[in-house]
């Protein structure tokens, strides 16, 4: 089993901003703005959702309510003029992620789609499996450290919102992505682990500043989901989508990290235990959390659908992003990462 380099740290360094929004947002962070000064509300509502401002500016919301930032005062969490602000940035994000799926209320056509691989795969996972460089594995696991060094926690904000089997089943699968009780086989560790191996540098939210809008997509709409109650029937939905398409991409990466690591043996451990894991963790969801939620308050059947359909948007934008930069031989990344 690989050893971290150093102790991960607590709390991510802030980020520098990528326009007027997120700006204001890291200026009241810092102390160089008042709240109640927030004056970029209408600014939200005609700025590209999904480009790099707004982004950044949600994401640096949401993560006070996960471990905040170094130096940042901790009772600005609940600060309602930042509150009214993420909200502003919420509406046009939402609206967005609506328009980019299809709907309904067909909950079981939904999990269909996602339990058929393509008989010719594309995307990072086959890419990096058949023909993937050291340089582009990489840059995947710095893009995916912003979730995975966090993982499950985005999910666990639903819990105190389910009741009965669903609970139940819905712990039963976080207990496993906690490591069982076992602090070297948290997910978030294993991630580390191998982000160490790769000569990646494993400190939360270190890699936040070169990620693009479409990696912190994928992880607000977490966030946005957990966050809300009303979006409950939503993360259950969006987590049914990871947990169900996890074990064949976990299997290609794993490949992928065997044969790119080197003399590192240990390096795939993180995706071998998903290939497992996540096969379990697909029944579990499906036939424990999904099913009895639904007995329970069927009502919420077109946001399981929507969740699922928004997870498979924002992963899309992300392959897609991904593959157009690796094609061209270009980084994925803002800025390439160190070679050592």
């Amino acid at each position: 089993m690989s050893a971290l380099a150093a102790p991960v740290t607590i709390a991510a360094t802030l980020p520098h901003s990528r326009g007027p929004l997120s700006e204001a947002v890291l200026d009241v962070l810092t102390g160089c703005r008042a709240s109640s000064d927030l004056s970029e509300h209408s600014l939200a509502a005609t700025s590209d959702p999904f480009g790099e401002d707004v982004q950044l500016a949600l994401y640096v919301c949401y993560e006070l309510h996960y471990r905040s930032f170094d130096g940042v005062d901790d009772t600005l969490e609940w600060d309602p003029d930042l509150l009214r602000f993420r909200a502003a940035l919420e509406r046009p994000f939402l609206a967005a992620l609506r328009a980019g799926v299809a709907g309904g209320d067909d909950v079981d056509a939904a999990l269909a789609t996602l339990l058929v691989e393509p008989v010719e795969g594309t995307g990072p996972s086959y890419h990096l499996f058949e023909r993937g460089q050291l340089w582009q594995l990489r840059e995947y696991l710095a893009q995916r450290s912003i979730y995975h060094l966090k993982e499950a926690d985005p999910q666990a904000w639903v819990i105190p919102r389910l009741d009965g089997q669903a609970k139940a089943s819905l712990v039963a699968v976080e207990h496993d992505e906690y490591g069982a009780g076992r602090v070297e086989r948290l997910h978030a560790t294993l991630f580390a682990e191998m982000m160490v191996d790769l000569d990646l540098d494993p400190a939360y939210g270190r890699y936040l500043d070169v990620v693009p809008a479409a990696t912190l997509a994928t992880v607000n709409a977490m966030s946005y989901f957990g966050l809300h109650r009303a979006f409950r029937g939503a993360l259950v939905g969006q987590f049914a989508s990871v947990e169900i398409t996890s074990s064949p991409g976990s299997a290609r990466l794993a490949h992928a990290v065997e044969r790119l690591a080197g003399e590192r043996p240990g390096a795939s451990r993180f995706y071998t235990e998903h290939i497992e894991a996540d096969a379990v963790h697909e029944q579990v969801v499906r036939h424990g959390v999904i099913a009895d939620l639904l007995a329970r308050e069927p009502h919420l059947a077109a946001d399981i659908v929507f969740g699922i359909q928004a997870d498979a948007f924002l992963e899309d934008r992300l392959a897609a992003l991904l593959m157009a930069a690796w094609d061209d031989g270009r980084t994925s990344l803002r800025a390439p990462l160190p070679t050592g």
